[in-house]
């Protein structure tokens, strides 16, 4: 919504009376934060966005700088976002304080923090050893672009639309990486598990440990950056098109994971799972804020897999040769592996891995522990192409029913009940790996809609 000159007055008088209220009752200094926005629209989720990041930092940077906040007051409304501290210290360090955070942030060209003396008087930058601000448009030093009015308001409006789209696509991107990395690095940290690598053992392989899971999951994090830039760039393109671009770059990663492994395969099925959730979330993005529900990121999932899925499959049904392990099950078994569970929504995160995730830490249990107790439920309930491969179906039956009987005996199992699991596992040689996948799904899903 447009605001007029002169709501923009009585706003900045309002602002100037709260300020010296506060002033009065607490000294000083006294930061005033609000955003830098040219044009008749200072409000809008965007804005708010960033506002909130720039509290975010300021609150954090008083902290770590020992300035404790005596008062704070905060505004939202049409005429800009606004917020009051009252801090304890110096002036001059808060000001420092304040500095730093406007030039350490690609935002901070649209945040002011100005700060007030205890005798209302206003420091400025360069007291501080802070540089003049650049004009947003060109990025030259002072005032004298916009004393001179050398640049339109349209252009000024852009320039400021471009600097929080690129730093939030960029923000959002990164930890969409992070928290996918962080989503391996706690399913192999997961103690124990049936039949998998985890930090008592290496469950039934031998040619990998808890190691060997580190360096992979490491070298993995650019690999969901890049998915998550996929996603942004085809966004306005078909599912499968996106789904094809999304293949090539997991065909860059399973080398990438090869050569940090000595060509064990680690994350092969995560790569895929990962990479699918990280796209969806690419694609859901919007400057004003990720989408962050489980249930429209596990949708988009299933459309960017099921044409291809469709087209993978149909000629194996036509009659063509397997080349994969996952095809022969597929022909043997009609085992639809990942590609069939992406397909459909990944069901098995959904209704199994989540749900069970949310109810034992909301019982109290450990991450470790939620993460064991979310892995049994999706061992119970998916057929794990990986089992059966290694132990045949019939095995691969009796181990889900097992999980299956213990989650009927026990809602929320022990961990020595799963570990007696894990020896039975082991004694059998069978290894779900493709639910270890899923659980890291789970995390990762479980984090990022709990991110801000």
């Amino acid at each position: 919504m447009e605001v007029t000159l002169e709501e923009m007055l009585r706003a900045r008088e309002d602002r100037v009376r709260r300020q010296e209220a506060m002033l009065r009752r607490y000294g000083g200094p006294l930061i005033s934060f609000s955003m830098n926005m040219p044009g008749p629209v200072k409000d809008s989720p965007l804005l708010r966005r960033a506002f909130r990041a720039g509290r975010a930092q300021l609150e954090a940077g008083l902290r770590a700088w020992s300035l404790p906040v005596l008062a704070q007051e905060e505004r939202l409304a049409s005429t800009g976002c606004e917020g009051l501290y009252a801090a304890a210290g110096p002036a001059e360090k808060v000001k420092e304080l304040c500095v730093s955070i406007e030039e350490g942030s690609p935002l901070g060209r649209l945040w002011d923090m100005d700060v007030l003396s205890p005798g209302g008087s206003r420091l400025a930058r360069e007291a501080v050893g802070g540089r003049p601000r650049g004009c947003m448009v060109c990025g030259k030093a002072g005032r004298g672009c916009a004393s001179r009015r050398l640049h339109a308001v349209s252009e000024l409006q852009e320039a400021a639309r471009r600097i929080l789209t690129s730093h939030f696509a960029a923000a959002d991107r990164d930890r969409a990486a992070a928290l996918a990395t962080q989503a391996l690095l706690e399913e192999v940290c997961v103690t124990p598990k049936p039949g998998l690598v985890d930090c008592a053992n290496t469950g039934s392989h031998r040619d990998m440990d808890l190691f060997t899971f580190l360096r992979s999951a490491a070298a993995l994090t650019p690999y969901w950056a890049r998915c998550v830039e996929t996603g942004m760039e085809t966004a306005a393109e078909p599912p499968g098109a996106a789904f094809q671009a999304l293949r090539q770059a997991g065909r860059a990663a399973e080398r990438t994971m090869f050569a940090a492994t000595g060509g064990v395969n680690t994350h092969k099925g995560a790569i895929f799972t990962l990479g699918l959730l990280c796209g969806a979330a690419g694609r859901l993005w919007r400057p004003e804020g990720p989408c962050r529900d489980p249930e429209r990121l596990l949708e988009q999932c299933a459309a960017l897999a099921r044409t291809p899925w469709e087209t993978d499959f149909s000629p194996l049904r036509a009659g063509a040769p397997p080349s994969t392990a996952g095809e022969r099950l597929y022909l043997s078994q009609g085992l639809t592996g990942i590609r069939g569970e992406a397909a459909r929504g990944l069901p098995g995160v959904r209704d199994r891995a989540l749900p069970a995730l949310r109810r034992a830490l909301a019982a109290g249990r450990s991450r470790n522990d939620a993460g064991a107790i979310a892995l049994l439920h999706l061992i119970a309930s998916v057929e794990d192409t990986n089992m059966t491969a290694r132990g045949g179906p019939e095995a691969a039956r009796a181990a889900r029913t097992a999980c299956a009987a213990v989650l009927e005996r026990e809602a929320l199992p022990s961990m020595e009940t799963i570990a007696e699991l894990d020896r039975d596992f082991i004694r059998q040689n069978l290894s779900p790996g493709g639910c270890a996948d899923l659980l890291s799904a789970a995390f990762f899903l479980l984090s990022w809609q709990e991110a801000e």
